[in-house]
């Protein structure tokens, strides 16, 4: 016997010849979904009173009562592109602002470097 070995192997079991005695694998998704009752319809949620499906990639409402907040979320969308708009300009600026502060910093580089030129030319002299 040994001390670590392992004392126990369970025999291997013999492979399956049948995968699956159903026929339904064979069938097409539509009949497979009648069927075995696969169809769920479309998903649906109840949101503060709001009852909203999904349809299409996007949550829509499934009762009218959704006519007031169009007015708010049309609202907030031109909000929002006047936002757009307002940051688009900003960052426009920021840029024109970078420029302008680059452009001087170079020239004050030049400035600096001339200054030293015209300092060391003036002690040479001297």
């Amino acid at each position: 016997m040994p001390l670590f070995g392992n004392s126990f192997s369970p025999k291997k079991t013999p492979p399956r010849k049948w995968a699956s005695l159903s026929n339904l694998h064979l069938l097409d998704r539509s009949t497979r979904e009648i069927e075995l009752g696969l169809e769920y319809g479309t998903p649906t949620m109840n949101l503060a009173g709001q009852s909203l499906k999904f349809e299409n990639g996007h949550w829509v409402s499934e009762s009218g009562s959704f006519l007031g907040d169009r007015r708010e979320v049309q609202r907030l969308r031109k909000r929002n592109q006047q936002l757009e708009e307002e940051n688009n300009l900003l960052r426009l600026k920021v840029d024109i602002l970078l420029d302008m502060l680059s452009e001087t910093t170079a020239e004050s580089h030049l400035m600096e470097k001339e200054l030293e030129e015209l300092k060391q030319h003036s002690r040479k002299k001297k």
